[in-house]
């Protein structure tokens, strides 16, 4: 199988999002919009939220399989994201390792 094949979301694994801390929160936090002024209040207040989820690896993962280039997912903000996905994509990056660090 293909590095690329592999890095492809499977849709069968979706079993996390039950678990995911912010399933109960408003979806607007977790999508400012902007990335000055309030919108870095939002993004720090839904990181917090990631910090203390146990799925935080597996939404990581999801958004960089999807490519999700809003919001913040798995603790990481659209542009952390960005960086992420082309290191994830060249095979370089474990989602996992990187949600047990506090800081991105």
């Amino acid at each position: 199988m293909s590095t690329l094949l592999a890095r492809v979301f499977d849709p069968s694994k979706e079993e996390w999002r039950k678990r995911a801390a912010c399933r109960e929160m408003e979806p607007d936090l977790f999508f400012p919009i902007g990335t000055t002024g309030p919108a870095l209040i939002q993004i720090e207040e839904s990181k917090r939220i990631c910090a203390i989820c146990e799925v935080r690896a597996e939404c990581l993962e999801f958004a960089l399989a999807t490519n999700q280039e809003s919001g913040v997912w798995g603790g990481t903000s659209e542009e952390e994201r960005k960086i992420l996905r082309k290191k994830w994509l060249a095979g370089r990056l474990d989602p996992a390792k990187i949600a047990e660090l506090s800081v991105y």
